[in-house]
This record gives structure tokens, sequence and C-alpha cells, in this order.
């Protein structure tokens, strides 16, 4: 794959030198595959202003994540860096967070954005985990977070989609292995790039309960008919890189499958409305979605 000849498409994109058909008949040329060329499509979104800064660093040296101590308890959650097996016996990490005590409680797999594990997608862990779940964030960069857009495309690049899946599938078997774990099946839940991997995922994993793409590229309506799993998608009328009618079309085959599902379209919401940290979110449609979320997961994993 020439990297520079797909960075110059994604920019030609941007700023509307070339269709968004074009983009996609060229990009799947490139990179050889159409899933992948529209992963980078939602990646894609218009230049725009630079994201806000996030309001508390992400944690350093003594504490999560440290070889030290590795898991903290705070605030009623214990939370930190965790290792796992791989599909190949390699060793795999994540950040997970459950709360305090012996639970058991259902278990929910969260799947970052293109920008990585930073500190965002711990706080929706942590999120997860304060409504009575165990939540764990595979690291599918391992290790690597992105703060530009550059950046974050050249990791999504060298990403293998297919493995990232089988590694996502270890992380539901080790997160399901748990003694304060509740049922046998995991929830799944993953934003951008993350809510792609979600569906793909629950085309594969028998273990899945539920999945909860937040504007992840939509299944192609063949597809959607082998899905495994409920599936509630969470998307922005104004996204870019996601048009509504592929959106559609996915939910209309999930339920010609007899797959329960919904499609929630949100008016005036752009891609990653639910990001906090960013200029694209906006609040009510955030509110509303996670309130979904948190209803679907009773629904199928309960608390």
């Amino acid at each position: 794959m020439d990297r520079i000849y797909v960075m110059q498409l994604v920019r030609s994109f941007q700023v509307g030198e070339i269709s968004r058909r074009t983009f996609l008949r060229r990009a799947t040329a490139a990179v050889g595959a159409a899933s992948a060329a529209s992963l980078l499509l939602v990646a894609c979104q218009p230049v725009s202003a630079p994201p806000r800064p996030v309001t508390e660093p992400a944690p350093t040296g003594e504490g999560v994540g440290s070889p030290e101590t590795n898991l903290t308890t705070e605030a009623g959650l214990v939370a930190g860096m965790v290792e796992y097996a791989g599909p190949d016996g390699e060793t795999l990490t994540g950040y997970w967070a459950r709360p305090e005590g012996d639970g058991p409680w259902p278990a929910v797999i969260v799947l970052q954005e293109w920008w990585g594990v930073n500190e965002h997608i711990m706080d929706v862990t942590r999120r997860i985990a304060n409504e009575g779940y165990v939540a764990l964030a595979p690291d599918l960069y391992k290790g690597q977070v992105a703060t530009e857009p550059d950046e974050a495309r050249k990791l999504v690049m060298e990403l293998d989609m297919p493995a990232a899946v089988r590694e996502i599938g270890s992380a539901i078997d080790y997160l399901l292995a748990q003694e304060f774990i509740a049922g046998d099946k995991a929830g799944i839940v993953g934003f951008c790039m993350g809510g792609r991997l979600t569906l793909m995922t629950a085309l594969v994993n028998d273990n899945l309960a539920v999945a909860v793409p937040f504007y992840g590229s939509p299944l192609t309506p063949e597809e959607a008919a082998g899905v495994k799993a409920p599936v509630l998608g969470l998307y922005g009328a104004e996204d870019g890189g996601i048009p509504v009618e592929g959106v559609l079309a996915m939910g209309e085959a999930l339920t010609a499958a007899g797959i329960d599902n919904e499609i929630q379209i949100y008016e005036g919401a752009p891609h990653a409305f639910f990001n906090d940290t960013r200029e694209s979110y906006r609040p009510e449609a955030a509110a509303d979605a996670w309130q979904r979320m948190l209803a679907w997961f009773e629904k199928y994993l309960g608390s």
C-alpha cells in the first residue's frame, strides 16, 4: 500500500477536491479492501477546529497502569491496565474498570476511536463501570495514542482489522473468565473505528449478548443478515463520512433477518457527537445515546 498516496486521497476528500464515490473507488484500489476504504472514509471528517483540551491528564507513573501497582481504587472503582493472552498466545493489554467488591457484574467491552485508548476512552470505561458493569477497553494500538488526525490515520492504516477482531475476541474471553463476572456473554460498545469493529465482531463472535456501535461504518445488508447479537446503532444525521441511507439499510436488513435492532439517527449531530473532548460534541444527543445504551445493556445483560 502506498501510504503517501492514501494520505493525499484523504486530504483531497477533506477539502472537497474529490467526491465520496471517487474517494472510495481510489482508496479501495490502494488499500485492497472496500471495508478498509470505508473505515478510512469514516475517519475523513472535514478539517475543523482543534479538539478541546481534556480536563484531566491521563494517569502516569505511580497509579493506574504503573508496573508497581497496576490497579488503583478510587471513587468506588477498581481500575487500571491488565494483561491477557492474545489469539496466538502473545501478551495483550487493556484498560479496565469495575465496582469495588466481589460482584458479580455483567461484562462490557469498550472499543476505542481512531485516537487509541486515550483518557476519553478510559473515562467512558469508568463511566460504564459506575453503572454496575466490568468494562474492558482492549488496547488495539499497543500503547500508541494519537492526538492529531494525521497520526490517527497512520495508525488506522497500519491496523489489521481481522486481526483486531480476533484480539477483541481474546478480550471477551478473558473478561468472561473472571470470577466476578455475571452471565456467559458480554456486551460491546465502540466509537467511530470502534463502532465498525463492534459490528465486525458481532458477525463472528458467539459470546456477545448485545452490540452498540456509535457512528461505526455500517454493514452491508448482506453482511447484516449474519450478525449474532442484537444491535443498537447510534448515528448522527450530519456525519459526513456515513450516509444515513446506508445505516437505515443495515437496520432494515437486521430486521428482515429477525435480529433485534434499533437505529437512532440524531438530527443535527455530526460524527463523534458523543466525544465530550472535541468540538463535535453534542450534549443532548450524547445524553440520550448514553441512556439508550444503558437500557439495552440492562435488557440483554442485566446489572
